[in-house]
């Protein structure tokens, strides 16, 4: 099997439906619907080309640290012997 276009809607008999984030003909990486991302050897991965188009993923949200917490976690942390 070739590398597949990133993008492309994918169903994996094993994980369901999923996406290819990057993919040549050794390794091809798939972000899955329910499982998250696998890595495949290219040439004895066995999928489908899927209908329709994946859907929309959400954006990790970043955690903004309070200089706050962080004096608090120091104390704690320096405090403690």
């Amino acid at each position: 099997m070739k590398a597949l276009p990133e993008g492309q809607y994918i169903k994996h008999f094993q994980y369901g439906l999923g996406v290819i984030t990057e993919s040549d003909h050794d390794r091809t990486s798939i972000d899955f619907d329910l499982h998250g991302m696998k890595k495949f050897v290219t040439s004895i991965m066995v999928v489908e080309i899927a209908e329709g188009t994946p859907p929309k993923r959400k954006r990790a949200k970043r955690v903004k640290k309070t200089v706050a917490a962080i004096a608090a976690a120091a104390g704690t942390v320096s405090g403690a012997k």
